[in-house]
């Protein structure tokens, strides 16, 4: 997944030289993660979720096979004009996997540990990815100088086979349950359930929100390296991985903390990102924008970590996969957000988009934590 932000964002820039189609690229894959998001929940809450990620992670190799393999042949090149079709198409597939694994992946860890460990789990889950964070972008940046684009598609195939062929031993864990009706009543009933639920409804709506106006910066990235910093991939895979190495650093910190004050953490994660995304938007200097993008990876690294324990721990059991599935959607929505952000980045200066939109983050953070008192009370 790592690998794929950076090689997908900056190939297409390669390619085309748009922002536009940057941004584009991006709701190509947000459409398809928020509209199957809906039923990858309803189906995490039937099956077994183990089969379910098995599944979606052949499919992932699938595709980025098939993209190395044009890239191979030609298919996909600068001189064959047009050709950027086949990674807005990959980027439709890969967002419909994505919208089917991420809630079952999510809605797994309530099954495997207590009420009590939520949060430690949740945060080491987190470690995990963000250890990746760290190192994949590097090394996708490495690899792309030292070979080209279709070594990374490669090598992301063979990951997703591998992670695959890992899932394979963990054990089944939900029971399954029949559900009277189709897949599309589940989703209103759960739709319904968040709804009523004012506690799940705040902590959604606010994690959400946070995405929509944290993240795009890492789509636009590509502009930054290339026209503002003059850095190149390797660059992008540096930043990528530094932002990485903030968030392990508060996965870590969050792992061996007991379930306290989260509803504050919470609402902590937007002030740190958005200072941070402010002063980075507005910097013509590398190793100011290195030093401020490890607090941006800090504070999504405590707004995923808290949101996610705060849901797995006050969710019902039978609505977690559907709960799940609203709060993976930040991922189509932070894609959603960013193609809205390319055509804006096409009329006004990049850095006055980034910054804006972590201006917005600040002001919300501060309305919240002087409005809404549920929030602050959260443990």
């Amino acid at each position: 997944m790592n690998m794929q932000i950076v090689t997908g964002s900056l190939l297409i820039y390669r390619l085309t030289g748009s922002a536009v189609l940057l941004g584009t690229l991006s709701l190509a894959t947000a459409l398809p993660v928020i509209v199957f998001s809906l039923f990858g929940g309803a189906v995490a809450d039937r099956l077994q979720k183990k089969r379910i990620l098995m599944g979606c992670l052949i499919t992932s190799a699938v595709i980025a096979l098939c993209v190395a393999l044009a890239l191979d042949t030609g298919n996909l090149s600068r001189e064959n004009t047009g050709s950027w079709w086949i990674l807005m198409t990959s980027a439709f597939l890969q967002g419909t996997t994505m919208g089917l694994l991420m809630p079952a992946r999510q809605a797994m860890i309530p099954e495997i540990v207590s009420r009590e460990q939520v949060m430690n789990a949740v945060a080491l889950n987190l470690l995990g990815f963000n250890v990746l964070s760290l190192l994949a972008p590097g090394a996708a940046g490495f690899m792309i100088e030292a070979f080209d684009f279709k070594s990374v598609y490669y090598t992301m195939a063979g990951l997703n086979v591998y992670a695959a062929a890992l899932i394979f031993f963990l054990p089944h864990t939900s029971k399954i349950t029949v559900h009277a009706g189709n897949v599309l009543l589940d989703i209103k009933k759960g739709l319904k359930y968040i709804r009523q639920d004012i506690t799940i409804l705040l902590v959604l709506t606010l994690t959400l929100t946070g995405v929509v106006l944290s993240l795009p910066y890492q789509q636009l990235l590509p502009i930054f390296v290339d026209d503002i910093l003059g850095v190149g991939s390797t660059g992008l895979g540096m930043l990528m991985s530094v932002s990485g190495a903030g968030a392990m650093a508060g996965s870590i910190i969050l792992a061996s903390l007991p379930n306290k004050k989260r509803g504050l953490m919470l609402v902590a994660s937007g002030f740190v990102s958005g200072l941070a995304l402010i002063i980075f938007a507005f910097s013509s200097s590398w190793a100011l924008s290195l030093a401020v993008i490890v607090f941006v990876g800090l504070g999504q690294s405590i707004r995923a970590t808290t949101g996610g324990a705060l849901l797995q721990s006050y969710a019902k059991p039978d609505y977690m996969g559907r709960v799940m599935s609203i709060f993976m959607m930040q991922w189509g929505l932070m894609s959603l957000c960013t193609f809205f952000a390319g055509i804006l980045a096409e009329l006004v200066a990049v850095q006055w988009v980034v910054g804006g939109l972590a201006l917005l983050l600040i002001i919300l953070s501060t309305l919240t934590i002087s409005l809404i008192p549920r929030i602050r009370q959260l443990e």
